[in-house]
């Protein structure tokens, strides 16, 4: 271990797998790190007696529920857009010959009590029970404004400049009322908060045009994709990826103490009495606590079920995105399913997540409105973790923070922090203009 290394990465979460993924396929020489004995940290994936272990403090679950090897249950359940920053990561460092994915059956949102189906087409606007027919009308005119809009092909802006008009002005200017505007923005553009309704409107644009790009792309019910068995297998595909390219990966490494000169710059790690030496340390805020500060946290249930989530049209993986408005909240509120058909559960079995920006420090209460979607379950699990971003500056340090996961059940927000590292890192951006179609292997 007391060798010289361009970075040594601490944590086998995901952002810092994909971290280093890229930069070993860079040719940089790499180190990755991970006090515990499996890949993934926050982001791993559970079996049922690690679940029992984890929540239940004993490890002999029910027999009922099947056997425990069946079970691949995600800590941070997110599903992916399959025309989205991520996949193209994925094929960018070629790490797709690893997995396998399958599309997400449905795309929901909450409104008024009840679940749609995100209606995410011109046509499917005009079948949605969503909007009163006027409405249906106008929200279709909006939709292929959108569709057709090009960002290079001024004929398509209607005399708009998107980078100055803001959200708010574009939708008023096709009369769209509130209620339809709740669900374009948090269920199509994915937002998190109404935020951007003062912000300019090309950034929702092309979040639309990327969910229905998505959906396009697998003809099936929604954008998603998901990979089989989970998501612990893509930290463990990019390790593999590191791996072919000479970076050297340690599992079970105590402590990992990280090691500064007299300028406050890191120069190495420290783990069992041997020192890495390095000129950049990568790592998730549980390896740096002074370097970062908590800006809230995630409040979560995780559900066993023996059946999918009612009125989701009986499917087997579904994203139900809950907005603020509709709950009286300050956040919106996510719930996410995957079973058997993932082969996440036995047969018969799934996973459902409710999650949510904790606005309280009692989870059951405040996500009792996502649970109560669920109908009946077998078991259910509490948990809230903080969320914490780095405040240390990498220029002086060479300190590269990842920050926590966030609430959300699909991963854009991820990947663009994950890119927003690299290009601290290197200096570069990753040229992520790659052939869609070479994951397209993964429908099956």
């Amino acid at each position: 271990m007391d060798e010289e290394y361009d970075v040594i990465v601490l944590g086998t979460g995901l952002k810092e797998c994909i971290l280093s993924g890229l930069l070993s396929v860079d040719g940089l020489k790499v180190l990755h790190m991970d006090r515990n004995d499996y890949y993934g940290g926050e982001s791993s994936s559970l079996n049922l007696i690690q679940l029992w272990k984890r929540f239940r403090g004993s490890d002999k679950p029910p027999a009922h529920l099947g056997p425990s090897r069946d079970y691949n249950v995600d800590m941070i359940p997110k599903f992916m857009m399959a025309n989205g920053t991520l996949v193209r990561v994925l094929i960018h460092t070629d790490v797709t010959k690893y997995l396998s994915f399958k599309a997400a059956d449905g795309s929901y949102v909450f409104n008024k009590g009840k679940i749609h189906k995100v209606p995410a087409t011109d046509i499917e606007a005009l079948k949605s029970p969503l909007m009163g027919l006027f409405e249906k009308r106008r929200a279709r005119k909006f939709i292929i404004y959108v569709q057709d809009y090009d960002e290079n092909d001024p004929k398509t802006h209607e005399g708009l400049d998107l980078t100055r008009v803001t959200t708010r002005a574009l939708i008023s200017k096709y009369g769209l009322d509130d209620n339809t505007v709740d669900f374009i923005g948090h269920a199509l553009a994915l937002h998190r908060d109404d935020r951007y309704l003062d912000e300019p409107a090309l950034d929702t644009v092309k979040r639309m045009k990327l969910y229905s790009e998505s959906l396009a792309r697998f003809q099936g019910g929604s954008p998603y994709i998901y990979p089989l068995y989970g998501l612990g297998e893509l930290p463990q595909a990019f390790a593999r990826l590191s791996a072919v390219y000479g970076g050297t990966y340690m599992l079970n490494k105590p402590e990992c103490k990280v090691e500064f000169d007299v300028e406050g710059k890191v120069c190495g790690v420290t783990s069992e009495g041997e020192t890495a030496k390095c000129k950049k340390v990568v790592c998730d805020p549980s390896y740096l606590p002074n370097k970062v500060r908590k800006v809230g946290k995630v409040a979560r249930a995780i559900a066993i079920m023996s059946h999918p989530i009612p009125n989701t049209d009986d499917s087997h993986s579904a994203q139900v995105i809950l907005p603020q408005k509709q709950l009286g909240r300050k956040s919106d509120m996510y719930l996410f399913c995957c079973s058997y058909s993932h082969n996440v559960a036995p047969k018969g079995k799934f996973v459902a997540f409710v999650s949510t920006e904790a606005e309280t420090d009692h989870p059951e209460i405040e996500l009792k409105p996502g649970i109560d979607l669920l109908g009946p379950v077998d078991e259910l699990f509490f948990e809230t973790y903080d969320r914490s971003v780095p405040v240390n500056e990498p220029s002086l340090d060479n300190c590269f923070i990842s920050t926590s996961y966030d609430a959300t059940t699909h991963f854009e927000s991820t990947v663009m922090d994950v890119l927003h590292m690299y290009r601290m890192i290197t200096g570069k951006d990753v040229d992520l203009s790659v052939d869609l179609s070479a994951a397209s292997a993964a429908e099956e």
